[in-house]
């Protein structure tokens, strides 16, 4: 398999893909994923298996129970998980980087040290609640209010498209303390723990990645300790901020590894197929369609390593990031379509794992801030007659 190529990577990166490759194998059998899908059912094995193995602590600060290791090193574990299902590799990212980073970047130590070794341990799962019906690429426009009283804060507001936040202990959740201040002023983030009155989850059925599948949250005068401030109030769209290049990091490892699992299935169902008196993969047309994969998924894995080289450096490579996010959903993409064709009727048959990768990879372009918005940010520096600079 192609995948299995380590050319570059440390000799801990080499041990971080094969033992997290091997724990998935024996937690969650590749055989079982298709019904879990069908039954949309979370991968709570796999999950704690990462936990009891120390892979959810392996990017947080030894300070607190982590492994404090690089960039390369979380990019190594996440394209693994996006090679073997993209499934697991949502629920890893939901608790541990979309969620958990805003508490490691902007909690107080007492948070810290109260929330952090439950989350490497596996014990408390989290999600991040922050797009709303109205306001999904405009962050800056959401309603969801939290007004203070004594020692709590009263939160209500509806939240969408949220994912895992069906198995979430706790959310970090985006919200207005000051609904008079600017756009990007007044918002403050809270862990809220999703078994306190007032909170709704609703499942939501959506085309791919059913095993972490999204859901709409509803807040009725849901009733916070102030404690659970994360940061400082009104000073969210920083955290925010800073969490995306590692957010978006972690998206491009997911679509490189899922790129590399395309095109190793279709070239093993293409060695299989016998048309003509010999195998498909004989055909040169077939040949240059699964080059073209390698191709795709061997470039979405360069920009998604070089990301993860500068941020190693100390660098902060937004626009670097968000081309490496777009380039690496867009290859994903680009593979499962192909890959598809390949197989031709069985790419299109559920009896085949193709028409899943083909679900779960369309949601790439979409989630984590969509390639749209990704183009905006790489045309902001400079303008569109010198986008070469």
């Amino acid at each position: 398999m192609e995948y299995i190529n380590t050319a570059g990577l440390s000799d801990d990166q080499k041990m971080i893909r094969d033992t997290t490759l091997d724990l998935l194998g024996k937690h969650l059998p590749f055989d079982s994923i298709r019904q879990m899908d069908d039954d949309r059912e979370f991968p709570h094995a796999a999950y704690n298996a990462l936990a009891e193995a120390g892979f959810t602590g392996l990017f947080y600060p030894e300070e607190y129970g982590g492994a404090g290791s690089s960039h390369s090193d979380l990019t190594a574990l996440v394209e693994a998980l996006g090679y073997y299902y993209t499934g697991i590799a949502q629920a890893y990212m939901t608790t541990v980087i979309y969620a958990g980073m805003h508490i490691v970047n902007s909690g107080s130590d007492a948070m810290k040290r109260r929330e952090i070794p439950d989350i490497i341990s596996g014990k408390t799962k989290l999600a991040l609640a922050m797009s709303e019906p109205g306001t999904g690429s405009d962050v800056a426009g959401i309603k969801t209010s939290a007004t203070r009283q004594g020692d709590h804060y009263v939160l209500n507001g509806n939240k969408i498209w949220i994912t895992c936040a069906h198995v979430a202990d706790k959310l970090v959740v985006v919200c207005k303390t000051d609904p008079e201040a600017g756009r990007h002023n007044g918002m403050s983030t809270i862990l809220v723990d999703t078994s306190l009155p007032g909170v709704e989850i609703r499942p939501l059925k959506m085309l791919g990645r059913r095993t972490t599948h999204a859901n709409e949250v509803f807040f009725t005068d849901v009733k916070v300790p102030v404690e659970n401030l994360i940061g400082e109030e009104g000073g969210a769209w920083k955290s925010l901020m800073k969490c995306l290049n590692v957010e978006r990091l972690c998206l491009s490892a997911i679509s490189s590894g899922h790129c590399f699992r395309i095109t190793d299935y279709a070239t093993s169902y293409a060695k299989d197929r016998i048309q003509f008196g010999q195998p498909i993969s004989q055909f040169q047309v077939i040949q240059h369609k699964l080059v073209d994969m390698l191709i795709a998924s061997e470039t979405a894995r360069q920009a998604t390593w070089r990301v993860a080289s500068l941020m190693d450096q100390g660098e902060n490579p937004v626009r670097e990031t968000s081309i490496a996010k777009i380039l690496s959903s867009e290859s994903n993409v680009k593979c499962a379509d192909i890959g598809l064709q390949v197989m031709g009727g069985a790419g299109y048959s559920s009896e085949y794992m193709m028409e899943m990768y083909y679900r779960d990879c369309r949601v790439g372009p979409i989630g984590g801030g969509s390639n749209e918005i990704q183009r905006n940010i790489i045309a902001k520096p400079v303008s569109y007659t010198h986008l070469t600079l």
